[in-house]
C-alpha cells in the first residue's frame, strides 16, 4: 500500500513539473539506454586523473552558477534558538531554529549522544515520503516520520550528533513560505544553502569534530545529500539512498527545477557524475530493485569506481543493493547505513545491537510532531520573519556581492 501511495505521489509530481516546464517536460527523465550512453560518453571524455580534475572543476562551477549560489551569499549570524531538551535512552533531542538568512528560518531536530565528548556529526535531510495519503497530517511526513527518527536516534546512540531538518516549504518552513513554493527552483537553491548553513552550525558546537561530518538522505533527501557533498568540502562522508541515477534527476522541481545538469558548450552532466564529484572521500550508494536505482550495481556503481580509481581509492565507494525492496529508507537500508558510518568514523557499533548481534531499534522513542516544533506548539515566528517566496528571494539576492 505504501509503495502504491509513493508512486501515485511521484506521478503527480511529474505531472506538475511537466505543467510548469512545457518546453523541458522530460529534462529530468531519460530512457535507461540513453542514460547509459551518456555515462559512457562521460567516461570516455576523461581517461586520466588530470582530465577528471578539470571536468570536476567545470561541473562544480556550473552547478554553483545554475543553482543560484554564484556568488555565495554573505553568511550572516545564525542566531540559533535551542529549546525543549528531551533525554532518552543514551541520547537527547533538542529543537533548533537557525536564521539561515536575515528573517529566514530553518528548523530541525538536534540528536546528540548522552555521553559528553567530541562527536562526529551527520546531516539528515528528508525526502518526499508520506505514510498516509492525507498530506495534512504533519507527523506522517518529512522529519517527523518514524523512519527518519529511527535513523537519527540510532546514529546518536552510536555516538554521532545528528541534525534532521526541514526541506524548503515543508514542515515549519511553511510558516513562512506556502507548500506550493516547494515545487520551484528556489527550493533547490535554498535547500543546498540550508545544508551549508547546517554545517556552519554544527561546526560551531564544541562537541563536534569538524573533520568527521557526514550526510545521508533518501529520495529527495538523497538529492540534497549528493549535491551538498559535491559542493561543500567540509563533508567527509556521503550516503545518498535510492536516488543516484544517470537517467532520472528527480520528479520535483526542488531537485531538477533548475538546469544544473546542462553545461553550455560541453557534455551535460547527470546525477551519477555529480555524486562522483565527491571522490575520493568515502561514499555509500544504497539502491533498490523497484525504482530508478534498479541498475545501480551494473551501471552507476562501476562508473563511480572508475572515477575513484583515479585516486587509487576504488574501495572507498560502496554499493548495497536491495533487489527485492522498494523506494524507502527502511530498516534494512538503515542497518547498512549504521555499519558504514561506524566503520568510517571508527565508532562502537555494538552500542546499537542486541545480545544476538542484531541491530536493535526498540530503544528509540518515536515522538509526535508537536514535540519537535522549534517554534513550539503555538508556531509563533520571530518578529523579523519574512513572509513569502518573493521576500526570501529578495533577502537572498541582497547578500550576493
Amino acid at each position: 500500500m505504501k509503495k502504491c501511495i509513493f508512486f501515485t505521489i511521484l506521478c503527480l509530481s511529474v505531472l506538475i513539473v511537466k505543467s510548469q516546464t512545457p518546453k523541458q517536460e522530460e529534462h529530468f527523465r531519460k530512457p535507461e539506454s540513453e542514460g547509459l550512453a551518456h555515462l559512457n560518453a562521460l567516461k570516455a571524455s576523461y581517461t586520466t586523473k588530470e582530465q577528471w580534475e578539470a571536468r570536476k572543476a567545470a561541473v562544480k562551477e556550473n552547478i554553483f552558477k545554475e543553482i543560484g549560489l554564484s556568488p555565495l551569499p554573505q553568511k550572516t549570524p545564525l542566531n540559533p534558538t535551542i529549546t525543549n531538551k528531551r533525554v532518552y535512552d543514551d541520547y537527547t533531542v533538542e529543537n533548533v531554529a537557525l536564521e539561515v538568512l536575515p528573517g529566514v528560518y530553518l528548523c530541525g531536530s538536534l540528536y546528540k549522544p548522552a555521553k559528553e565528548g567530541k562527536h562526529p556529526a551527520m546531516l539528515c535531510p528528508h525526502g518526499h515520503f508520506y505514510n498516509n495519503i492525507d498530506k495534512s497530517i504533519p507527523n506522517e511526513r518529512g522529519r517527523y516520520r518514524p523512519d527518519q527518527q529511527y535513523r537519527c536516534a540510532m546514529l546518536a546512540r552510536m555516538g554521532v550528533a545528528v541534525f534532521s531538518y526541514d526541506m524548503f516549504a515543508w514542515g515549519e518552513s511553511t510558516l513562512q513560505v506556502p507548500l506550493k513554493d516547494h515545487r520551484t527552483g528556489l527550493a533547490l537553491t535554498m535547500q543546498t544553502w540550508n545544508s551549508m548553513r547546517v554545517i556552519d552550525f554544527l561546526t560551531s558546537l564544541d562537541c563536534i569534530d569538524p573533520a568527521r561530518i557526514g550526510i545521508t538522505g533518501a529520495s529527495g533527501g538523497g538529492t540534497q545529500t549528493f549535491l551538498a557533498a559535491a559542493l561543500d568540502s567540509r563533508i567527509a562522508l556521503s550516503i545518498p539512498a535510492v536516488m543516484v541515477s544517470c537517467h532520472f534527476y528527480g520528479g520535483c522541481p526542488c531537485e531538477s527545477g533548475l538546469p544544473i545538469h546542462q553545461i553550455a558548450g560541453g557534455l551535460n552532466t547527470n546525477n551519477a557524475e555529480i555524486a562522483a564529484l565527491f571522490a575520493p572521500r568515502p561514499q555509500l550508494l544504497i539502491s533498490d530493485g523497484e525504482d530508478w536505482t534498479s541498475n545501480t550495481p551494473q551501471v552507476e556503481y562501476p562508473y563511480l569506481q572508475y572515477v575513484y580509481d583515479f585516486y587509487g581509492k576504488k574501495n572507498s565507494v560502496e554499493n548495497v543493493h536491495f533487489a527485492e525492496e522498494g523506494h524507502d529508507y527502511g530498516a534494512s537500508k538503515r542497518f547498512v547505513l549504521y555499519d558504514f558510518v561506524a566503520r568510517q568514523f571508527n565508532l562502537d557499533i555494538s552500542k546499537i545491537k542486541d545480545r544476538n548481534g542484531d541491530f536493535d531499534e526498540s530503544k528509540v522513542t518515536i515522538e509526535p510532531a508537536e514535540n519537535m516544533y522549534a517554534f513550539g506548539k503555538e508556531q509563533k515566528l520571530p518578529d523579523n520573519a519574512v513572509q513569502g517566496a518573493d521576500a526570501v528571494r529578495k533577502v537572498f539576492i541582497s547578500l550576493q556581492k
